[in-house]
């Protein structure tokens, strides 16, 4: 499942960040030091640091993990590793998969937030991989793609402008993606069920069967 998410940071948040770099309490370094051996040879990008990156992540991972749809599909655990990360002219990250453990943590989703309006720069779309053909992302700033970690992807080069995005990873309850999805499409129709005021008793099998889902999927 590949999901689009809008209105995950707003414009005051963003503006916070832009202002926060702007004034040099965030650094950017080579971001090869991140990355896996397998990732390495492909990653032309920064990283951030600074004094003021850790109340600029943990205020954007309180934002996502309080976001209901993020927190529909994705079931979140927890968040294993979040990172801010920028590219400019010539930078790109190639064709890679995810690390499967962060710190002996299993990642089972990444997610893209992005922090420009996408007509600020040319190239630097996450493109998600697959074999019927390729996804290209490019979301309004505020935005978030979440897919599954097991894809391949890189990000285009730059080739004007900045792109500036959050990045990071997430350890899900559900371990299966198949499972995540079939609870996703209960959340919704449950959602929907309440909207057009059903009977509380349907309501009430729909909520044992997901409750039931989770019991015997959940991985505590």
């Amino acid at each position: 499942m590949l999901l689009n998410i809008a209105n995950v940071l707003d414009a005051a948040a963003i503006t916070a960040i832009h202002n926060e770099i702007k004034s040099g309490g965030i650094v950017f370094t080579d971001g090869s030091a991140t990355a896996g051996w397998q990732a390495k040879a492909v990653k032309k990008n920064e990283q951030a640091s600074g004094a003021a990156l850790d109340g600029i992540i943990q205020k954007a991972a309180a934002a996502i993990l309080a976001h209901p749809l993020f927190r529909a599909a994705a079931n979140p655990k927890q968040l294993v590793k979040v990172m801010l990360s920028r590219y400019k002219p010539g930078m790109a990250y190639g064709t890679h998969v995810d690390n499967a453990l962060m710190g002996g943590i299993r990642t089972d989703l990444s997610f893209t937030l992005f922090l420009k309006e996408p007509d600020t720069y040319e190239g630097g779309a996450l493109v998600i991989e697959g074999n019927d053909g390729d996804n290209e992302i490019k979301l309004p700033a505020g935005s978030l793609v979440l897919y599954p970690t097991t894809t391949l992807h890189h990000v285009a080069e730059v080739t004007s402008g900045e792109r500036l995005a959050i990045v990071g990873w997430v350890r899900s309850y559900i371990r299966s993606h198949e499972d995540r999805e079939t609870l996703f499409d209960l959340e919704n129709a449950i959602s929907s069920l309440r909207l057009a005021n059903v009977d509380r008793a349907i309501l009430d099998r729909l909520l044992k069967v997901k409750a039931n889902l989770l019991r015997g999927w959940a991985e505590d």
